[in-house]
């Protein structure tokens, strides 16, 4: 079972899904940054100055604070704003992949497409060989006149 378990790691699927978590959980932050620091601002002052990370609805009569951080020290809330940016960052980061994979999908087929071309391109400078009877018939021409030479 050891054997085979070095096999599996030594293939390289482990690594490959290992570099793409990675880089994954840092492009996650980085959409993460772009919708609380960059999109969500211009979002709140498109609304009237509203930000979405304090909207929340109070779950007991004990929480009378008017921000999310000093709301959750008195009690339970329901963080609605929170789950918005959240929701927008999946958005934003869907979006970015779609993005990413019609691009990729587009570069795989105008390379496909190239190397098409190339060995059309190719097939059409090499001159087709005859057929099997007509490079028969011209050995054996080539043979009479080297017999009567």
């Amino acid at each position: 079972m050891f054997k085979e378990f070095q096999t599996f790691i030594a293939k390289g699927n482990v690594m490959d899904l290992a570099v793409g978590v990675i880089i994954g959980g840092a492009f996650g932050l980085i959409v993460t940054s772009l919708t609380n620091d960059i999109i969500m601002p211009i979002v709140g002052v498109i609304f009237g100055g509203l930000d979405f990370s304090n909207y929340f609805l109070p779950l007991s009569s004990s929480v009378t604070a008017t921000t999310l951080d000093a709301a959750k020290e008195q009690g339970a809330v329901l963080a609605y704003g929170n789950f918005l940016t959240v929701v927008l960052n999946f958005l934003i980061l869907a979006w970015i992949i779609f993005l990413m994979v019609k691009g990729v999908n587009k570069m795989r087929a105008e390379a496909e497409e190239r190397m098409f071309k190339k060995e059309e391109e190719q097939k059409a400078a090499e001159p087709e060989a005859p057929a099997a009877d007509i490079a028969l018939l011209t050995e054996i021409r080539d043979l009479l006149a080297k017999q009567k030479a």
